[in-house]
C-alpha cells in the first residue's frame, strides 16, 4: 500500500468483522461503564433490574456480562452479537484496540486470530490508516 490516498480512510480499509465470534470467546468478561449500562438496557428493552439479573455478574460497583458456556452470554454461534445495539464500548472498540499502535507484537497478534483484518497490509501502513481514523473522530470506535 505504497500509493498515497487522501483521506477520509473507512475502518474498512483496515478491518471488517466477519462476525466469527472469536472475541466473544473465554472466560473472561467485559465491564460495563453507566453508558454500557445504560445502552445495553435499552437495546434489550427490558428494566435495569431485570437485566442485572438475567445478564450481568455484579461485584460490589463493577457491572460486567455473564459468561455462560465459555463465551458471552449474548453470543450466539448462528446469530452472533444478540445485543449488538447496546454492545458495550468495548466490544465497539475491539479488536482494533489503540495498543496496537505502540506494540507491533500486539499487532501481530491480534490480526493472527482474527480474520476481519485487511490480509497483506505492512505495519506501518496500519499503523497510518489506523492513527488517520482516529484523527477522524470516530470516538465510538476508538474509545481509549
Amino acid at each position: 500500500m505504497n500509493e498515497e490516498r487522501q483521506q477520509p480512510f473507512q475502518v474498512s480499509d483496515i478491518f471488517a468483522c466477519t462476525c466469527c465470534g472469536f472475541c466473544c470467546h473465554g472466560e473472561t468478561t467485559v465491564s460495563l461503564d453507566q453508558q454500557d449500562q445504560e445502552r445495553m438496557i435499552a437495546a434489550l428493552r427490558m428494566s435495569r433490574e431485570e437485566v442485572a439479573e438475567r445478564y450481568w455478574r455484579i461485584t460490589g460497583s463493577v457491572v460486567q456480562m455473564q459468561v455462560r458456556d465459555g463465551h458471552c452470554i449474548f453470543y450466539h454461534a448462528e446469530r452472533g452479537c444478540t445485543v449488538h445495539e447496546g454492545r458495550p464500548w468495548r466490544c465497539r472498540q475491539w479488536p482494533l484496540h489503540p495498543s496496537m499502535l505502540a506494540d507491533e507484537d500486539n499487532y501481530r497478534t491480534i490480526t493472527a486470530s482474527c480474520p476481519g483484518f485487511v490480509q497483506g497490509m505492512e505495519y506501518v501502513d496500519f499503523c497510518r490508516i489506523f492513527r488517520a481514523l482516529q484523527a477522524q473522530g470516530d470516538a465510538e470506535k476508538f474509545a481509549a
